[in-house]
Parts: C-alpha cells; structure tokens; sequence
C-alpha cells in the first residue's frame, strides 16, 4: 500500500537490477532519471562481474569449521504472463515492474538506456502519450506490457528491432496506425490478442485491413462533395431565376407590344375571379 511518487533518490541505486513496485498506490511520472541505474545498462558480461551475481554466490565461511555454504535463496517473478521461480539464474534477471498503480504521464526516452532490460511492466496504469521509439534500444528485452493505459498515437517501427522479445502486451489503450512487421514480432503467440482494444490499429495480425482506414475519410470526402453538389444547384437555380426575371424585364421594357398583351392578360384572369367570387359570394348570401 506505497503511495506517493516514485522518489529520484531511487534511481540513485548505481548497482540496483530488479525493481518491483507492481500493485501499490504510487503515482505521478516515471522518473527520467532512470539511465541513472547503471547496473540495468550494462552488457550481460558486467552483469555478472557484480549486482546480483555477487548476492546470490557469496560464501558464507566458518571461522571455525572452515566450511564454505553458497546461498541458496530463490525468488518467484511475474514475467511473460506466468509466475517463474529464479534462484542462480535471477542474476541475469533484469526487472522493473510498476504494474497495477497511479502512474500518470509519459513513458520517459530514458527507458532505451536499460539496454539489458528483460522485463518491463508498464501495465494497468493511467500512462498517457505515444511510445517512444527508444523502445527499439531494449534488445535483450523478453517480455514486454503496456496493456490497460491510455496511450495514443502510433507503435514505434523500432519495436521490430526487439529481437529477444517472446511476450508481448499492448492490449486496452489508444493507439492507431498500421502495426509494425518483423520476424520476432510475426512468431509472438497469439498476436491478434496482444493489440485488442484498440480501435485506430490496422494489418496484419488483425483482421482490420489498413486500406480501408481511408473510407471514413473518403466517406467524409463524398459527404462534402454531396454537399457542394447541393448548394451549386441551388446557386444555379438562383442564377436562372434571377438572369430569367431580367430578360423578361428588359422584354418588356423594350417591346410595347408584349407589355400590352401582358396586362390585358391579367386583366381578364382578375376580372374572371372578381366576377366567381363575387357571383359565389351573392349565392351564399
């Protein structure tokens, strides 16, 4: 039941290498100060020269008896969807969980610096933005969860660059575009659940093809062009009714002849309705 953010001083932990904050109250951003966890950015090599190599093989020597007793701990860690019990091999275990909390904000650039990475869980908080494409420098990473937050925007290309990568989770955000392609992303297991749930993302492994992301634009395209339709006929027949009353004007501002005619016509059509009116008027009286 942690709450509050997660403090800076954190990251000055030079030979930290596991960090599981999953399933608390912690809040606020990320910090960008994670590049600072230096033992997370060595290669396998120096993992092995210290950090947890070196907690999980010291030897307990007695002073008296002279015999030497190896630690002999294990460790029980949410990776690739599954609980997996390390002892030895959690020395090469390089883990930060910050599942299940409060965490808000951006996911920092400063991610693609813990290039011996395994496991990131980012899942079930309320992290906004795109993901960076620093991602792509996390080549040893093997299990990767971004489900359930809300971030946006398209996948980074540099996520086919992840080579490692045997689980992945981006299920339940809001993200759009074509998702990337590569061998170690097509061998993923079931791949269209690791994208479901959000609406924007299209091709292959999901059934959603990416050229039909053009209809509602297209659709909209035809709607104003529907539009424009309409309002030229009605300009036109503007245009005629006026251009029409003013070749009858000057008609009949030029030719005597027709203006007679044209007002002895409606003399007799005023006439004859007076005269109905007037005869049905007398009758009903």
């Amino acid at each position: 039941m942690f709450s509050g953010a997660i403090p800076g001083e954190l990251t000055m932990m030079k030979g930290l290498q596991f960090l599981d904050i999953a399933c608390n109250n912690i809040s606020g951003n990320i910090p960008r100060s994670l590049g600072n966890l230096t033992a997370m950015t060595f290669t396998s090599r120096n993992i092995a020269r210290g950090g947890l190599f070196e907690v999980f093989n010291f030897e307990i020597v007695g002073s008296t008896m002279g015999y030497i007793y190896p630690y002999g701990g294990s460790i029980f860690v949410d990776v690739k969807g599954q609980q997996l019990e390390y002892n030895k091999g959690i020395t090469y275990m390089v883990n930060i969980d910050l599942s299940c909390n409060s965490l808000t904000g951006q996911i920092p650039q400063e991610i693609g610096m813990l290039v011996v990475l395994k496991n990131l869980n980012l899942s079930w908080n309320s992290l906004t933005g795109i993901i960076p494409q620093s991602i792509g420098e996390l080549q040893a990473l093997e299990s990767f969860d971004l489900s359930h937050n809300e971030l946006f925007g398209e996948i980074p290309t540099s996520l086919s660059a992840l080579t490692s990568l045997s689980r992945l989770n981006m299920s339940y955000n809001n993200l759009t575009g074509t998702i990337p392609s590569g061998n170690q992303l097509s061998a993923l297991e079931d791949p269209a659940s690791i994208y479901i749930s959000n609406p924007g993302l299209c091709g292959p492994p999901l059934q959603r093809n990416c050229s039909r992301t053009g209809i509602t634009p297209f659709a909209a395209q035809e709607h104003d062009e529907g539009m424009s339709d309409v309002v030229s006929l009605y300009l036109s027949i503007c245009i005629g009714f006026v251009v029409g009353l003013w070749i009858v004007f000057c008609g009949f501002l030029f030719k005597r002849k027709w203006r007679v005619s044209w007002f002895l016509f409606t003399d007799h059509i005023y006439d004859r309705a007076y005269v109905q009116v007037a005869v049905g008027w007398a009758s009903l009286t």
